[in-house]
């Protein structure tokens, strides 16, 4: 079992010009704890019901191309990247980009958006929900073409390109893993069935986990996919300092349903977090559960 970092909350330290300085001495810490992935959200004002709209927030992949910089092994990835957000053909490049910086290390998590705050108020079109899984859909069928040797053209029902030249090329192979973020069971894991290398769901509880998964295969069933091809994560809601016996014993059950990755979120100061991490060797804990 391998543990990432969500890095969701820019609030501290309060001190904007410290942002950067934590930002980097927590990516550091935590890869030489052994955190396997670095993953950031992709928002633009913090979720209403965490906290505050207006807390900081920094955009992802910029953020993103700051850590590559700051690390050498963890994988890179935001969870997930809302598909309204940038044009397909344009995220390609973006998530190319910050494959060909960090040597290989980039993965595309992405998934419905769904922040109508944010979008509405920094001028994102807002669209009816079929039609978002529709643009899902086409964007991850454009990333998929752009990272082939076809180069060219999509024509697509809500997207259009005349070509989809992506040169460089991704220097992951085949390409930059695909992550679908969500549990929806009628579309979104449809999606993973489909297209995706990988899905993350809402770690809830291991019951809940596991209904999930039963969705997945069964979508695979249909799909014609093997289920046991798709890696599966699992953000883990019980932060893992404030009990770390607890916490291991909770990614123990989602380990036995075939989960391969947790990610954890900081609860405190992120420096002291990963520091914590470290001390108490949680991700060596976790390397070891059966």
């Amino acid at each position: 079992m391998r543990l990432g970092l969500h890095y969701w909350n820019f609030s501290t330290p309060a001190d904007p010009a410290e942002i950067a300085p934590a930002l980097a001495e927590t990516a550091r810490i935590a890869e030489q704890a052994g955190v396997s992935t670095f993953t950031v959200m992709d928002h633009y004002f913090q979720m209403e019901f965490t906290t505050s709209a207006d807390e900081p927030m920094l955009e992802a992949y910029t953020t993103l191309g700051y850590v590559a910089a700051k690390t050498e092994r963890m994988t890179l990835g935001v969870l997930v990247t809302g598909v309204m957000y940038r044009y397909p053909g344009l995220l390609a490049k973006i998530v190319t980009t910050l494959d060909v910086l960090s040597g290989g290390r980039a993965q595309l998590g992405i998934g419905a958006s769904w922040y109508e705050r944010e979008q509405r108020g920094l001028g994102v079109p807002v669209v009816p929900v079929g039609e978002r899984f529709e643009r899902l859909e086409e964007t991850l069928q454009i990333c998929r073409q752009m990272w082939s040797a076809n180069n060219g053209p999509f024509d697509g029902k809500h997207y259009q390109l005349a070509e989809t030249l992506c040169v460089p090329a991704p220097i992951s192979r085949p390409h930059p893993p695909i992550m679908i973020g969500g549990g929806g069971e009628k579309k979104t894991l449809r999606l993973v069935a489909r297209y995706a290398d990988a899905c993350n769901l809402f770690g809830e509880s291991a019951a809940q986990v596991a209904h999930k998964l039963d969705v997945l295969r069964q979508h695979c069933a249909a799909e014609g996919r093997d289920y046991d091809s798709i890696e599966k994560t699992v953000l883990v809601m019980r932060p893992p300092l404030a009990d770390v016996d607890a916490f291991v014993a909770e990614v123990a059950e989602y380990a036995a349903l075939g989960v391969t990755e947790v990610q954890a979120m900081p609860d405190r100061h992120p420096v002291e977090f990963a520091q914590q991490l470290a001390e108490q060797q949680v991700t060596t804990l976790l390397a070891e559960l059966p």
